[in-house]
């Protein structure tokens, strides 16, 4: 796979935008773009999982109050 090639900009409203090549596409649908010096940095946002993000997470230290464990009644229908 290449790792260079020419495009060209164009104006899409007031925001200027190129049209990424197929061998260069992302995955997904949204990408962080950020400049560094006159070089422009895209990449793919990573989808996080609930789990991924629970693992971020600090412990609680407070105490939580006892929940009483009741039996659920019948009920008729």
């Amino acid at each position: 796979m290449r790792t260079e090639r020419q495009v060209s900009l164009f104006k899409n409203g007031r925001n200027q935008a190129l049209r990424i090549p197929r061998e260069f596409e992302l995955a997904g649908n949204k990408a962080i773009v950020r400049k560094e010096g006159e070089c422009l940095i895209i990449e793919p946002v990573q989808r996080r999982s609930l789990l991924a993000m629970l693992d971020t997470w600090e412990p609680l230290e407070e105490d939580l109050p006892e929940i009483a464990d009741l039996t659920a009644e019948p009920v008729d229908i």
